[in-house]
């Protein structure tokens, strides 16, 4: 196989969490195709190439997955370095091993590099530890959206014991804190919502489980933001020093 097409994640939204390798492959892209999510100033590392919005968001306008996979195919056919360029990481939630699967399938090579996911990112701006010794040995990530608008297992989160980080969850807050709560989850457990992460317009509401609604009307809450529902979100916040050139 010698056509390649380099699926990347781009990060959370700061474009100083673009890896070294992420930079490396835009320097060297000819076409580089962009979700929505993507900060565009994580562009400046592309040279001279062609930018391709294919952006997917829920209740919008979105690019057909298949369109998507064509248009990789065909430039990765004509010998062009091909980027598919996503928002956080390819791999969570970001379809990057869907389409990873599809090309291989017809003949192309794809490497995957890691973009920092949203979860991550906006939790540790607002001094959360996902995972903290005695209070969280665990975290688990879920999308409160599926394919087939089929609902996830929520008593057995609610009983997991670890730190769940919801995405795409703001549109679903009602079945989210009623499901948990009927699946045992206690009624004051601490809950961050967390929307823009990473950005400098990043914001945070703190709450409980059970008054998280109310408490996300209240602040306004929208998309993109990401839930994070444990123990670890009534920790004080940690005193964390920007680093400057």
């Amino acid at each position: 196989m010698s056509a390649k097409v380099w699926l990347v994640g781009a990060g959370p939204g700061d474009p100083e969490l673009l890896t070294l390798k992420a930079v490396k492959a835009l320097n060297q892209a000819e076409i580089v195709m962009i979700d929505d999510l993507v900060n565009p100033a994580v562009l400046e590392h592309c040279r001279n190439a062609r930018i391709m919005s294919v952006g997917k968001r829920g209740g919008c306008r979105s690019t057909p997955q298949a369109f998507i996979h064509r248009l990789m195919l065909r430039y990765a056919r004509q010998g062009k370095c091909v980027v598919r360029l996503k928002g956080g990481d390819p791999c969570i939630f970001g379809r990057g091993s869907e389409e990873a699967d599809w090309l291989n399938e017809h003949g192309i090579e794809v490497e995957m590099v890691n973009g920092i996911t949203a979860g991550l990112a906006g939790a540790t701006n607002c001094g959360i530890p996902l995972t903290l010794r005695g209070v969280a040995r665990g975290v688990t990530l879920v999308t409160a959206h599926t394919q087939d608008d089929s609902s996830l297992n929520w008593p057995a989160l609610a009983q997991s014991g670890t730190t769940l980080v919801v995405y795409m969850g703001v549109a679903k807050l009602s079945e989210i804190r009623e499901s948990l709560l009927a699946g045992g989850m206690r009624a004051d457990m601490p809950v961050a919502m967390i929307e823009n992460a990473s950005l400098p317009q990043q914001r945070e509401c703190r709450s409980s489980l059970a008054a998280m609604q109310q408490a996300a009307h209240d602040f306004q809450l929208k998309s993109p933001a990401i839930l994070v529902i444990g123990e670890v979100a009534a920790q004080p916040n940690m005193q964390l020093a920007a680093i400057s050139a």
